[in-house]
């Protein structure tokens, strides 16, 4: 991003200094914040965050199971990095891989009562880490307007 936009950019309006700034900042907390996040749960409880991340979604849906592909979807990931964290978790007693009910070709992933039980002990580490690293910067901010802001740009 450039304060003078280039010849080719006709018709569009230079960021002004205040949305160069949130621009920037974005972009740096896109790459830094996971990886924040994630040392602080594996300094804590030797879990990753794409570990409580797949097993946070898999806790919140009635029945502790979703289909891999769903499951690598929610956690943003491939489904083949999906399949060797799901294999690790497995080896773990955290989550259990089962035939797809309705279709046997696809697998679905299983929270097990272990699985539940390790998400439980990291939750609060998590929760500290999320308070410290976000929460405790945003005092005068309006959340529900940021989390509608924050959608619309994750939606377009």
């Amino acid at each position: 991003m450039s304060a003078t936009p280039p010849p080719s950019s006709a018709g569009l309006s230079p960021l002004n200094g205040a949305e160069e700034a949130v621009a920037r900042e974005l972009g740096r907390l896109i790459v830094v914040l996971p990886r924040m996040l994630d040392a602080d749960l594996q300094r804590a409880k030797r879990m990753s965050l794409s570990e409580y991340s797949a097993l946070r979604h898999l806790s919140e849906t009635p029945s502790r199971r979703m289909r891999m592909s769903e499951l690598a979807a929610a956690c943003d990931m491939s489904l083949s990095g999906m399949t060797r964290l799901a294999g690790k978790l497995e080896s773990d007693g955290l989550v259990q891989r089962v035939r797809y009910e309705r279709d046997a070709r696809g697998l679905e992933a299983v929270l097990t009562d272990a699985g539940l039980a390790r998400l439980r002990e990291a939750w609060p580490a998590h929760l500290d880490s999320v308070r410290r690293h976000i929460f405790d910067h945003l005092t005068d901010i309006d959340m529900r307007k940021l989390a509608t802001a924050l959608k619309a740009v994750n939606e377009s």
